[in-house]
């Protein structure tokens, strides 16, 4: 019998990283052919979105040429966030004039288990400096764009991933998330974004955990079948890890298909601060409310009851400590002193602030975190998803959240206003997603939120599965193939 044939021109479009890896597996498309489809793409749309931070075209290449692993995503062309993750011999830039001329000695864990799944890396993303905004515009790679409308931001910190994956590049993205930033640029480029629970995915060896335990990796996706796979493929403890989050029963792609039963929800239409919500975000949120209320889950308003004073606070002591603390390992090794020729203007503040700050208000933030986890909990005893905007407001032109701004105070209002439901989530360390169902009047990606309990993933995935069959967010084409 013969093979049905592929139309090669749409095949980055019409499949997720799982249906390219099946392709692969049948032998009607090889590794070599997709890697160089993504690469072709990369060099037509890339000057129009800037999501490549670091092209490594030839690594790619020489990885398939040595023989990938067997994993079950052989042959996937993938690109990995410039960020904290490494690859021996190759540049890591942090999105920062300060890490230029600088290789990595090691290559990350995540890194080494992309690889043993059979991923092929050929570049990694762009991110604003050290991931300290929810835009990723930076003075050392340029403004990332949002192909759905470039003259908005793709979000951040993960906004080149997103950007890439929305443009048709590749179907998925490594990504990580300390205050937001898988959710952030999921919901601006309408994509799945899922953020782990602490300690779930490694992040080592150079460090096992960020800012305290806020920050973790996964990736941003087009189908929920990806992130579980993903998720899979990479989770479980490293050496030296101080804690891992619990195991599901059996894998997370076969959570998939499993009924989440009908779930306790409490929908929050009000950001813990208090701060407004564009009317369209709070529409979306009230249609997903609807949907699942359709699907047989009980939906009720509550807000929980957390002290935002104080989290802001213990947010700020040690978000700013620990990139002091970066800054000056760097400028040990580089021998140069952090300035405005080497760092932006945000940054320096929080460096200034960092160097300042004392012990004691550190280990006060972490009591904070550890009260705030604890009243979330209790919370979540009633319920078994909060529901929620990702963002207050649909992504807004660039030059606004950017780090290259004079004024502190305005730069940390827009921030916190633009994601006021993201963050808690970091400190509590508890899983969360960001599902693409909605559309602003614009034309402009809104996703709504969804949280689980901590560790409790194959729920999230659960629902997810069943939101993603009653209400499809790709009908089989990208944002590219839909432009073309």
């Amino acid at each position: 019998m013969a093979k049905p044939r592929i139309n090669r021109e749409i095949l980055l479009d019409t499949h997720d990283a799982t249906g390219l890896a099946d392709l692969v597996r049948k032998r009607q498309v090889s590794a070599e052919e997709l890697l160089e489809m993504s690469i072709a793409r990369t060099e037509l749309a890339n000057p129009s979105y800037n999501f490549i931070a670091q092209k490594l075209y030839e690594y790619g290449r020489g990885a398939i040429e040595n023989g990938l692993p067997d994993g079950p995503l052989k042959g996937v062309p993938w690109l990995i966030k410039d960020l904290h993750t490494h690859i021996a011999g190759e540049r890591t830039g942090q999105g920062s004039r300060s890490y230029n001329g600088y290789r990595a000695t090691v290559t990350s864990e995540l890194v080494k288990r992309h690889q043993a799944a059979g991923l092929v890396i050929f570049g990694k993303t762009t991110t604003p400096e050290f991931g300290l905004s929810g835009t990723t515009e930076s003075l050392a790679t340029g403004v990332t764009r949002n192909p759905w409308n470039e003259k908005h931001i793709a979000g951040g910190s993960s906004g080149g991933s997103a950007a890439a994956v929305a443009a048709g590049i590749i179907p998925a993205a490594h990504a990580t998330d300390g205050g937001g930033s898988i959710r952030i640029p999921a919901s601006c480029c309408g994509l799945f974004g899922l953020k782990p629970s602490r300690g779930r995915v490694p992040m080592g060896p150079n460090r096992t955990e960020g800012w305290g335990g806020m920050s973790v990796h996964h990736a941003v996706t087009r189908s929920v079948r990806d992130s579980a796979l993903l998720l899979d493929l990479t989770h479980g403890l490293e050496p030296g890890s101080r804690y891992s989050a619990p195991s599901p029963d059996g894998s997370f792609m076969s959570q998939l298909n499993k009924s989440p039963g009908k779930l306790r929800v409490a929908l929050v239409l009000t950001p813990p601060a208090g701060s407004p919500v564009d009317p369209e975000c709070i529409m979306a949120t009230r249609a997903a409310a609807k949907l699942l209320e359709e699907l047989g889950h009980h939906i009720e308003e509550a807000q929980p009851k957390v002290d935002m004073a104080a989290i802001g606070e213990a947010n700020f002591a040690v978000l700013s400590t620990s990139l002091a603390a970066d800054i000056d390992d760097r400028a040990k090794i580089t021998g140069i002193a952090p300035s405005a020729d080497v760092l932006e203007k945000v940054t320096m503040v929080f460096y200034g602030i960092g160097k300042k700050m004392d012990g004691m208000s550190v280990s006060r933030a972490h009591n904070i975190f550890q009260q705030t986890a604890y009243d979330m909990a209790i919370f979540m005893q009633d319920y078994d998803i909060i529901l929620s905007p990702t963002l207050a407001n649909p992504p807004p032109k660039t030059g606004i959240h950017d780090l290259d701004n004079e004024n502190m105070r305005q730069w940390g209002e827009a921030v916190s206003q633009f994601t006021p439901f993201t963050g808690l989530y970091n400190i509590t360390g508890q899983p969360s997603m960001s599902l693409p169902l909605a559309m602003s009047e614009s034309g402009l990606p809104i996703g709504v939120m969804m949280s689980g309990r901590y560790g409790a993933e194959a729920t999230l995935f659960r629902l997810a599965s069943q939101v993603e069959t009653a209400q499809p967010w790709w009908n089989n084409m990208s944002l590219a193939a839909r432009r073309r």
